[in-house]
């Protein structure tokens, strides 16, 4: 059974407030890649899940160190 937490974020490049779901039973990190709905660019996603099930989340643009 999936657990799905909704995270709200800036996209790195036009600063557009933007949502992903994350499936928190998916693993403990997880990295993905997806467009920007307004302006279509790629932004890379990277979950951290703690034991506790904080989910630690970073958007960058993608390719960015």
């Amino acid at each position: 059974m999936a657990i799905e937490e909704v995270q709200e974020f800036n996209c790195p490049y036009c600063a557009a407030v933007i949502s992903v779901t994350i499936d928190t039973t998916a693993g403990r990190r997880q990295s993905f890649v997806t467009d920007c709905e307004v302006c279509c660019r790629p932004i890379e996603i990277e979950v951290d899940i703690d034991r506790d099930g904080y989910v630690n989340f970073i958007a960058k643009r993608e390719g960015e160190g």
